[in-house]
C-alpha cells in the first residue's frame, strides 16, 4: 500500500507513466520512513529493544499487536513469555506509550522456573540474564495520516525533480547519460559486497515541505531489526 495515491503525486508535480510514478511515490515512503522511524500502515516486524528499570521495555514503532515476546539470550533466544507475563501500551491511546512491560511481580506456577515459591517471572528473568527481548507484532498506523500522504506526493515530486540533471549537467558530464525527456539513464555497476546493516535515520527527507509536514511524527527510539 502507497502512501499516496498516482494522481495524489501528479498533483504534487511528479510526470511520466503511472509504473514511473509508482516508483517516485516507493522512494518517497522510503525517505520518509527513515525519516521518522515510523511506518505508517499496519506492518509485521520483529524488534528488538533494551529491558529498562521494571521490565519497562519502549518499543520503536506505534504497537498494534504483540504476538510473542522473547528474551534475547547468548546462545539463542529463549521460549516465548505467555501473555500473562507482560502488558502492552501503546500510543494509539493518549497519553500511553509503545511498550512491553514485564510482570516483575507476578508469577505463573504452571511455567517451569517462573512459579511464585521461585521467585516468579523476575526470578526466571534474573536467571536468564537477558538485557533485551525480541518483539514480535504487528507496528505501525491503522491508516495513513493525511499529513504524511501530503508529504509522500511532495516529497515523491521533489526527488524526481533533483533527479533530472538539467541540460547544462548533462553537457558538462560525460558520465550522465539522459533520454529524450531529460532522464538520467546511466546503469552503475552493482555492489555485490554492499553493506547489510541497517538504514540509520537520516536527519531530513531532503525536502523542507516534507520535513514541516512530517515533525510530529518523528519517532528517535531503538533502531529497527526485521522489517522495515
Amino acid at each position: 500500500m502507497a502512501y499516496c495515491s498516482i494522481v495524489a503525486a501528479r498533483d504534487a508535480g511528479c510526470t511520466g507513466t503511472d509504473g514511473e510514478v509508482t516508483a517516485w511515490i516507493e522512494a518517497a515512503r522510503e525517505g520518509i520512513e527513515r525519516y521518522t522511524q515510523q511506518c505508517f500502515e499496519p506492518t509485521d516486524l520483529v524488534v528488538v529493544a533494551d529491558v529498562g528499570a521494571g521490565g519497562l521495555v519502549i518499543l520503536p514503532r506505534r504497537v498494534r499487536t504483540v504476538t510473542a515476546v522473547q528474551p534475547v539470550l547468548e546462545a539463542d533466544d529463549g521460549a516465548s513469555l505467555p501473555s500473562s507475563a507482560y502488558r502492552v501500551t501503546s500510543s494509539d491511546v493518549l497519553g500511553q506509550v509503545d511498550a512491553v512491560r514485564l510482570a516483575w511481580g507476578g508469577w505463573n506456577d504452571l511455567v517451569a522456573g517462573a512459579e511464585s515459591y521461585n521467585g516468579g517471572w523476575l526470578g526466571l528473568w534474573e536467571r536468564w540474564g537477558a538485557a533485551q527481548v525480541k518483539v514480535t507484532g504487528s507496528f505501525g498506523y491503522d491508516a495513513v495520516p493525511l499529513l504524511v500522504g501530503q508529504a509522500c506526493a511532495l516529497l515523491a515530486a521533489d526527488l524526481q525533480a533533483k533527479a533530472q540533471p538539467s541540460d547544462a549537467d548533462a553537457a558538462g558530464d560525460a558520465s550522465l547519460k539522459v533520454d529524450d525527456e531529460g532522464n538520467n539513464v546511466a546503469i552503475e555497476d552493482s555492489d555485490d559486497d554492499a553493506p547489510t546493516t541497517p538504514v540509520s535515520p537520516q536527519a531530513s527527507t531532503g525536502s523542507t515541505q516534507a520535513d514541516a509536514l512530517l515533525a510530529g511524527y518523528l519517532n528517535r527510539g531503538p533502531s529497527l531489526i526485521g522489517g522495515v
